[in-house]
């Protein structure tokens, strides 16, 4: 097959100039100019080479290459077109340009499919201007809640609506139904991690996206002086933290991967070096593929943060404001990817995804696989991320034959 190793450069090396900071690192947040400006570079590549390219109401971008004998039956590929702040020009954007690119191999080689061929460039996954998360594929499948989105403001004091307006785009009307013509969703993405790299593996063939918990923990204990309160009578916020924290983070090693937790963000008041604090909140993120397991861990958390606090007279308050259950992805779809990888000899592994992406927004309405390739030391949201190119190849390689078989075989 085709190595596109130069288009690849080529398509990055333009694409990524949009949003570019001078000082190094990647800033396209939704609704943007510089998110915009990309979003408007993509339709012009997508009409370039024949796909007919168009918006939907929020702003997610499509190139659709129409099947000859199931025109209705839509195989989707592509990833996200905004980044973190200061982050780097392979997330999200990479699993676009290899859509972009496999979709015009294929046209080129193979002409028109039997099942029509899209690339989407989804609008928002990352969450990094605004408090809300997936909001291009939740559109496209129906489950984003526009009343979530109208009263949250951006750092600058700038209402989403209002974004979302002054970029030339708006809610989708109150009767449209979400899309019922995708027939598959396939991802291509960044490891984001370094268990390919560290293993020599070329290919990471995702089998479950996991699921997370995040928890807002408040403690309320009692400011004093930290020179005159012994240390017998201290309602010591920081004390407790420490506790839950090495506690909690001794059981998670105890449990074993899959599980994750990270104690993420620690805020104690008032913050100085003569007062004990009497006041400390703190957040946690806990991740697991099988739900049962990320319950009952975190049960026991929730648990054992009571039963510290109460042996220390500190009042906790605990808020579980995110709880994303697992994702598997299509059994069948990953066979497929696997026959592929071993026909070729290609280094590969099964392997679950650490992280949230748009594919686990597509898998409990359309069947869904990923597809991963190497980040170099694991480096990622960060102007360091990077790929060998040649993995990168390998990706899209894999990509175009997945989707082949997708769009071009009975």
């Amino acid at each position: 097959m085709k190595d596109f190793r130069q288009e690849i450069s080529e398509t990055s090396g333009w694409l990524s100039k949009i949003g570019a900071d001078p000082s190094g690192g990647m800033t396209r947040l939704l609704y943007t100019k510089e998110w915009l400006d990309a979003q408007q570079a993509l339709k012009q590549a997508f009409e370039a080479v024949g796909l007919a390219a168009s918006y939907d109401a929020i702003g997610n971008l499509s190139g659709r290459l129409q099947g000859s004998k199931y025109p209705d039956q839509v195989i989707l590929s592509g990833s996200h077109i905004d980044t973190v702040v200061n982050g780097g020009n392979l997330d999200g954007q990479f699993g676009i340009e290899a859509a972009y690119l496999a979709i015009k191999y294929l046209k080129e080689t193979y002409g028109t499919p039997l099942r029509t061929l899209e690339v989407i460039s989804l609008a928002e996954e990352e969450g990094s201007r605004f408090p809300y998360v997936f909001w291009g594929s939740k559109n496209v499948v129906g489950t984003a809640n526009s009343e979530e989105v109208k009263s949250i403001c951006d750092k600058a004091g700038v209402n989403f609506v209002d974004a979302m307006q002054n970029a030339g785009f708006n809610f989708p009307p109150k009767n449209q139904s979400p899309r019922t013509d995708l027939t598959a969703f396939v991802e291509l993405h960044i490891e984001q991690g370094k268990v390919l790299e560290t293993e020599g593996q070329t290919i990471g063939v995702v089998t479950d996206i996991v699921g997370q918990r995040r928890y807002s923990i408040t403690l309320q204990g009692e400011a004093n002086h930290a020179g005159s309160t012994p240390m017998s009578y201290r309602r010591d916020t920081i004390h407790a933290f420490s506790r839950i924290c090495c506690e909690s983070i001794a059981k998670a090693q105890a449990e074993g991967d899959p599980l994750v937790l990270t104690f993420g963000k620690v805020d104690p008041k008032p913050n100085v070096v003569n007062v004990v604090p009497g006041y400390t909140q703190f957040t946690i993120d806990c991740r697991h593929t099988d739900q049962e397991t990320l319950e009952r861990f975190t049960q026991q958390l929730e648990t054992d943060i009571q039963r510290i606090c109460a042996e220390m007279d500190i009042v906790p308050s605990i808020d579980l404001w995110m709880d994303e259950a697992p994702i598997p992805m299509d059994k069948q779809l990953v066979q497929n990817i696997v026959h592929l990888c071993e026909s070729q000899r290609l280094s590969y592994r099964l392997m679950h995804s650490g992280a949230g992406h748009d594919a686990q927004i597509f898998a409990p309405h359309v069947p869904t696989v990923m597809i991963f390739v190497p980040s170099i030391a694991g480096i990622s949201h960060n102007p360091a991320e990077k790929t060998a190119v040649c993995d990168l190849s390998e990706g899209v390689k894999i990509l175009a034959q997945t989707l082949y078989q997708l769009a071009y075989q009975e």
